[in-house]
């Protein structure tokens, strides 16, 4: 059972959702440690006042706020108290909208909302009646002495909350929009066929982190006393003209779709018998293997994805 971060209620009109807060991603990220070399001991971090250049303990350490340059306002957790009063362990609907006229920027950080003891009825009310609507709900709360924007909407039966920015939080974007610029009718029409050729329905699972999968071998490589193969990145090839790099593009889409469809080579690709195999780079056959669920292949060189992939065929 995932430990609750955060316990309250979801409040819409008269009716209280008491509800528990859990964590909805679980990052696969790789953490590394800082460590002294020559004796192998991790480097720590300490609080020091800057004028006494010493550490401070906890307890003598408070926030506060630079009302102007060197003057501070001293800030108690009973003021936090009172500033959250307004929200304070309630999720406070505020409206019910269509979920897809929300834009993804908005959406910051998501969380999952289960129901406390003896919540179940209640929970499964919102639940149920938010599905038959067809709508998610916009609500404010306060978290950890902030007040945030929230948007609720169902997933797998379970109500999941949307930490959201608030709109004066979201850069404006006409210093950065390029200039109006004439584009040829040929080249977009060349644009839209490539956007065409990778279009497809969303399947999550397909995607996965390369890069973490390359680190995590070269520690294994280091780990058993190898020397982990390096292999230097290649600098962007110069775009000959936007025409011709977009009919590449089309081309090189077609024979990587017409490949995948062949499953090893077929004559629907005219391949050599084992799908153009030879042709793709590493990174290639490792997207091949995903598709075919070959184990270990994050350890395996380009040689031995090539054998495991002519194997599956």
């Amino acid at each position: 059972m995932p430990r609750a971060i955060w316990s309250g209620s979801i409040s819409f009109g008269l009716v209280n959702v008491p509800v528990r807060m859990y964590s909805a991603i679980d990052e696969q990220d790789l953490h590394f440690n800082y460590i002294h070399e020559p004796d192998g001991s991790r480097i720590g971090y300490q609080k020091i006042c800057k004028e006494e250049e010493k550490p401070v303990p906890d307890d003598e350490i408070v926030k506060a706020f630079e009302y102007e340059k060197g003057e501070y306002v001293y800030m108690t957790d009973e003021d936090f108290d009172a500033a959250g009063a307004e929200n304070f362990k309630t999720i406070d609907i505020r409206d019910f909208v269509p979920y897809e006229e929300i834009d993804p920027i908005y959406f910051e950080r998501t969380y999952y909302l289960g129901p406390q003891e003896n919540a179940e009825k209640v929970y499964a009310l919102l639940v149920q009646a938010m599905e038959r609507a067809g709508l998610a709900a916009i609500a404010k709360y306060v978290m950890r002495d902030k007040q945030n924007l929230g948007c609720l909407r169902i997933r797998d039966g379970v109500i999941t909350l949307e930490k959201m920015y608030f709109a004066d939080e979201i850069r404006p974007t006409k210093d950065i929009a390029p200039a109006k610029t004439k584009v040829e009718s040929r080249e977009l029409e060349m644009a839209g066929k490539l956007i065409e050729s990778f279009s497809g329905d969303f399947q999550p699972k397909k995607y996965d982190d390369t890069h973490r999968d390359a680190l995590c071998e070269i520690i294994r490589a280091k780990k058993a006393g190898k020397e982990p193969r390096v292999k230097k990145p290649k600098a962007p090839a110069a775009t000959p003209d936007l025409l011709t790099a977009l009919k590449e593009s089309v081309e090189a889409a077609g024979r990587r779709r017409s490949g995948t469809k062949a499953r090893g080579g077929t004559a629907e690709n005219g391949g050599s018998g084992n799908g153009g195999l030879d042709d793709l780079s590493k990174e290639e056959l490792y997207e091949r293997a995903k598709e075919y669920d070959i184990k270990g292949r994050a350890d395996m060189s380009k040689t031995q994805l090539l054998k495991a992939l002519r194997a599956a065929a």
